[in-house]
């Protein structure tokens, strides 16, 4: 089992910034990768960012390309997500999840674990 807790969420105007934390404790070897999710209401669940744990390229959703940056802390087993120049159609619950399966790093199906999300609201 893999836990996941996020952290740093909150309320933002448009253009601000923030940045979300997810640590990540228990059989954290059983996983290669972290992801980042976001859901708002009425919309299904997208991808937004993810990343290996020992490094390498980045992915991003192109929505969040050139304004959203993931990275990892291999020493604190956590992973973060600095969210630059926000704006309204960011506003979502925000999820981290653990990779435990084969599969692209984009898709939902590829994670097995997932923390229980932080909301993210930006203001116009």
């Amino acid at each position: 089992q893999v836990q996941l807790v996020e952290s740093g969420g909150g309320f933002m105007q448009a253009g601000g910034s923030l940045r979300l934390s997810c640590a990540a404790s228990g059989r954290t070897f059983s996983s290669d990768a972290m992801g980042w999710f976001r859901q708002a209401p009425g919309k299904e669940r997208e991808f937004v960012a993810a990343m290996r744990w020992r490094g390498g390229l980045p992915y991003y959703a192109d929505s969040v390309k050139g304004r959203f940056t993931i990275s990892v802390d291999n020493a604190k087993n956590t992973v973060y997500l600095q969210m630059n120049s926000l704006k309204p159609d960011d506003t979502a619950d925000y999820y981290c999840a653990a990779r435990g399966r084969n599969g692209p790093l984009f898709s939902a199906l590829t994670y097995t674990y997932w923390g229980q999300g932080t909301q993210v609201t930006v203001s116009s």
